[in-house]
C-alpha cells in the first residue's frame, strides 16, 4: 500500500531531488517486505535482500538535507497544502499504519532493529518531504489551531 501511495505522489510532479529519491525508496520497500514475508530464510536456504544500516543513514542524511532549506517548524501542523504535499501526507500515515503492523509482528516473531528503524526513519522523511513540497511550491503549511 505504502508503495502504491508513493507512486501515485510521484505522479503528481514532485520537485527534485524528491522525484530522484521515490523509485529507491519504493525498491526498499520491496526489500523490506521481502525480508518480513520470509523472516527467517536461512532456514528455507533462501538469500533474501535485507534492509541495513545504511539505508537508515540515506534516509537520515536526506532528512537533514531537507530540513537545512526548510524553516524551523514551531508548531504542529496539518496534513494538507499543495497536492504534491498531501499526498506525501497520506503516504507518511500509511507508513506510520505499516509500523505499527511491524511493531504487532516483532512481538509475535521479532525483527532485526532495521526493519522497524527503515519504516520509523522512513515516516519522517515523508513529513519533512510534505513540507519540502509546500516550501517549493510557496504554499504555507496549515498550522494546527488547537482552539477551534
Amino acid at each position: 500500500e505504502l508503495n502504491s501511495v508513493l507512486g501515485m505522489a510521484a505522479a503528481a510532479s514532485l520537485d527534485a531531488p524528491l522525484t530522484d529519491w521515490i523509485p529507491t525508496l519504493q525498491d526498499r520497500l520491496f526489500v523490506l517486505g521481502s525480508e518480513v514475508a520470509v523472516p527467517q530464510p536461512e532456514t528455507l536456504n533462501m538469500n533474501i535482500p535485507q534492509v541495513q544500516a545504511a539505508h537508515i543513514t540515506e534516509l537520515e542524511k536526506w532528512i537533514d538535507q531537507l530540513d537545512a532549506e526548510l524553516p524551523r517548524l514551531t508548531q504542529f501542523i496539518l496534513p494538507g497544502g499543495c497536492e504534491t504535499a498531501a499526498r506525501l501526507h497520506v503516504a507518511r500515515t500509511v507508513c506510520r499504519r505499516a509500523e505499527r503492523g511491524l511493531q504487532t509482528l516483532n512481538a509475535a516473531e521479532p525483527l532485526r532493529p532495521e526493519v522497524p528503524g527503515y519504516i520509523n526513519r522512513l515516516s519522517d522523511l515523508l513529513f519533512q518531504m510534505a513540507r519540502y513540497e509546500n516550501f517549493k511550491k510557496a504554499v504555507a503549511d496549515i498550522p494546527w489551531d488547537s482552539g477551534r
